[in-house]
This record gives C-alpha cells, structure tokens and sequence, in this order.
C-alpha cells in the first residue's frame, strides 16, 4: 500500500505545480504537455511487461526493482536543471509506477483468494484512488509553501518508497515457482510498446501541434495501428505471450477492459480538470482547489471500504459494480451542466457520486478478472486490465484536454468580440473584464469536458450490465481439471 500510494500521487502530484515547475526550469508548452505525459505514456506501455515477467519471476524480487527504480528517477527528477532532464526523469518513473501499480495487485492475488481479496481491493482501490485524486493538493499545498520548492513535488515520495522498500524485504513471502524452458516475448513487448507509444504521442499533439486531418496524423495513426496488428500476430503465435489473447477473449476480461477504459477516464479527467476548473474558473489557489476536491475523496474512501468489506462476505460482485458504473455516470453528467457560478453544494453532490463510483468500480474490475485465470496467469490478466485503464486515462485526458483548449479559445475569442477587446496587451489580459471572460470561458469548457466523460462512463454501465453474475472462489487457484482459456466467472470452488 505504501509502495502503491506514493507510485500513484507522482502521476498526478504535478497538475497543479507544473506552471511554476516549467517556469523554473524554463521550457516551452510542448514540454510543459510532456512532463506529464511522458509518464503516462511509459507507465501505459509497460505495465503489461510487468505482469507477464511476474508469471515467470520472482515477484517480490521485481516489486522491489520496481520501487528501486522509483526511487532513483523520483532523484533525478527532483534535480533536474532543464525541462529535457526532467522530461526524461519522468519517463524511468513511470517504467516504475507501471511495475508497482501491477505487482501490487499480483502479489496480493498471489496470497489471498479472491474470496477475500474483495476487502483488500477496497484498500487498494481507496488507496490509490485517493492518491490519484489528492496528488493535485499535496502538489498544490509544496509549491504554495515557500521553504519547501517545486523539488520537493519529486523529493517526497523518496522516504515513503524506501519504507516500503524496507518492509517488503522483511516481511513479504511468496513461493517462487520454477519454470523450466521459461521463454520471453520480446518481440511481442517491443511491438506492444511501440504500438502505444505512437499512439499515445500522436493523442498527445492532434490539435495543437498539427491538425486532425494532416499527414502528420496518417502518419502516426497507421504506423501505430500496424505495430499493434504485428502485435497480435507475434502473440497469437508466443509460447510465453505478454499478453496472452486467450485471456483477453473471455468475456469477463473483454468487458473489464471496457469498464476499466471508462473509469480510467473518468477518473484521470475529475482529478487534472477540476483542479483547473477550481483555479481558473473559480479564482481558487491551487491548495483551495485540492481542498474542495475533499469529496471526491470522501466517495472513494467509504465505497471502496464498504463495498469491499461487503463482497467479502457475500461473495457477490456484480451489483457493486454496476452500481458503481451509474454512479460515476451520474456524477459526470451532473458536473456536465456546471459554470463559474454552480453552487458548491451541487458540486460537492457530484464530485461525490464520482468518488463513490470509482470506489466500487476501480479495483473490483481487476478482481473479477482474477477470479477467472488460474494463479499462474493472474499477472497477466491483472496487468491487462490495469493496462487499459492506464490507457483510458491517458488518452482522456489528452482528448478531454485538447476539446478543453479549443473550446476555451473559441469562448476567450467571442468574450473579447462581445466587450469590444481587442489584442492581448498586458493591461488587456489583466483587466477586470478579461478575468471575467476566461472565468466564464473555463467553466464552460469544463462542462464540455464532463459531458464527454460522462458519455464514455455510460459505456462503464453497459459493459458492468453484461458481466456475468460471480461468486468469488474461495480457493487461491482454479481446479486442475478446468480447461485452459475456459470463462470461469460464474464457478465457485467454495463447496
């Protein structure tokens, strides 16, 4: 949890640090886009590496190289002296957050079965949910207080990562299984890799750096399209694939990955764009801003607990799950309709429905999934699935974003029409009514960004609708007599 905690607030601990950050290292708004997505780009690509070398390794060894290298970039990063230093910080950092999100989630499903993993799903979903969501106050809260400095964004999570790393080495014991003949697709990671990459970079750029319809788009789009379909035929034909396709064609994986790419959205998208919303819309500083996320956070934390502690028992997951989804679709849609002027109370209303829905959705996706796989594929199925969400996330708010800009261009441009402005001097971009017109101009680009989020947690709905009713096993592993590739979420081993 420690390990897990601190992994996941550096992905987002920069939201709201990143203009005085960029400043003090003095680099362009491409590399401002590029600290964060540099990231979420390696933490995406990797994440199902990951989990495939956890099926043939030692897990605890590969959880600790992961913190291990967490900790030397979180270093670097922290000293870095030019925007491409940092740049490049952040990429080895997410290589690492990519390896602890999975391992965490493998080594745990690795010692309890999923019966009662539904409790400790709940921690981790509160765990790193609030994370997620908090990055943005505690970055908010370091650059606001004078003594510490935009370092200490990077420099804090050292300590907790070395406790982690401490911990671990005395106290986690898990069976290393020998296999023999143990053959690594790297073709199949390297072309993974690629595929997103391209991918990731090209969401990243449209719009800004080149257009929608441009060479530059074809260019990307294709050339990443086909890495990935080079992908699925390496994989199709691996003795040891990353991500093993029989898994990903059961229809309980299939629709998680559905869910997981929603929520990810969701999920990524409340916490970068209600910290500007809050800024720039609402006048806030980028501590009030992580402050009045409190309820979001409040959501996340009862949910997950409660719901976890509830399957437990049960044994029951789907109800959670679905409501969860209309949860989060309630949430977005609600935060789809908002201004610079909505009531905090209907605010709060919304972001915590969000909170709630995340809560039961984020890691009991994860855990259907693993009660499907017998233990020796349980990192890959949970890497896949951590991998779309990743994914999700990623590529949400980089479209959320772009709509976003456009959207306040085109409000900013028809404000300065309507007051009779013209320019961008330094007296006209200070004015009252210059304030005014880029508070009602992201207010409403918010509302735009919402409406879109709520659009693909609907599909969160439709995808929880259609799993199949489970009932957790209570036993670590599936029954040798179960057929490789069988769908097993509605079997219970509990009799």
């Amino acid at each position: 949890m420690l390990a897990l905690f601190v992994s996941t607030f550096s992905s987002t601990i920069v939201s709201s640090a990143l203009p005085k950050i960029i400043g003090a290292v003095h680099g362009s708004q491409t590399q401002y886009t590029w600290v964060v997505t540099a990231s979420l780009l390696t933490t995406t690509a990797t994440t199902p590496i990951w989990g495939k070398l956890a099926d043939l390794f030692s897990k605890k060894v590969l959880v600790q190289a992961a913190i291990a290298i967490f900790i030397l970039s979180a270093l670097a990063a922290g000293i870095s002296q030019t925007a491409t230093q940092l740049i490049a910080a952040r990429a080895v950092q997410g290589i690492a957050v990519g390896g602890v999100q999975a391992l965490v989630q493998i080594s745990l499903a690795a010692m309890i079965p999923p019966k009662e993993r539904g409790r400790y799903s709940g921690y981790i979903s509160s765990v790193t949910a609030t994370s997620t969501i908090g990055g943005p106050l505690l970055g908010g809260v370091i650059v606001d207080t004078s003594w510490l400095g935009w370092r200490w964004c990077f420099f804090i999570g050292i300590p907790i990562a070395i406790a982690a790393l401490l911990l671990l080495q005395r106290t986690l014991n898990l069976a290393v299984i020998r296999r023999e003949n143990v053959k690594i697709d790297y073709l199949g990671a390297t072309l993974i890799s690629a595929g997103v990459s391209v991918l990731l970079i090209w969401v990243s750029f449209v719009d800004n750096s080149f257009a929608w319809a441009s060479w530059q788009t074809a260019a990307m789009v294709s050339g990443g399209l086909a890495l990935l379909l080079a992908a699925v035929w390496v994989e199709w034909r691996a003795a040891e694939p990353v991500v093993p396709l029989a898994i990903v064609r059961q229809r309980t994986t299939a629709l998680a990955i559905v869910g997981s790419l929603a929520v990810g959205t969701a999920m990524f998208g409340a916490s970068v764009f209600l910290s500007q919303y809050f800024q720039l819309s609402r006048g806030h500083s980028p501590t009030e801003a992580g402050l009045l996320t409190i309820p979001m956070m409040v959501g996340i934390l009862i949910a997950s607990t409660v719901a976890g502690r509830l399957i437990s028992r049960t044994g029951k997951i789907k109800p959670f799950v679905i409501t969860g989804a209309v949860l989060l679709t309630a949430g977005c849609a609600g935060l789809g309709t908002i201004d610079y002027q909505t009531p905090m109370l209907f605010l709060s209303v919304s972001m915590l429905c969000i909170g709630m829905g995340v809560g039961m959705t984020l890691q009991n996706l994860v855990l259907m999934v693993q009660n499907t796989v017998p233990l020796k594929d349980v990192g890959a199925a949970s890497s896949t699935v951590t991998f779309f969400r990743s994914l999700g996330g990623t590529i949400g708010v980089s479209v959320l974003g772009a709509v976003l800009a456009r959207h306040v261009q085109d409000q900013i441009a028809k404000g300065l029409a309507s007051a009779g402005l013209s320019g961008a001097s330094e007296s006209t971009t200070q004015s009252p009514a210059m304030r005014q017109i880029v508070r009602v101009a992201y207010g409403d680009a918010t509302a735009q960004v919402f409406l879109l989020a709520a659009v693909a947690a609907a599909f969160a709905v439709i995808a929880a609708i259609l799993l199949q009713p489970v009932r957790l096993r209570s036993s670590l592993d599936l029954a040798e007599k179960t057929p490789v590739g069988t769908d097993q979420s509605s079997v219970s081993l509990s009799d």
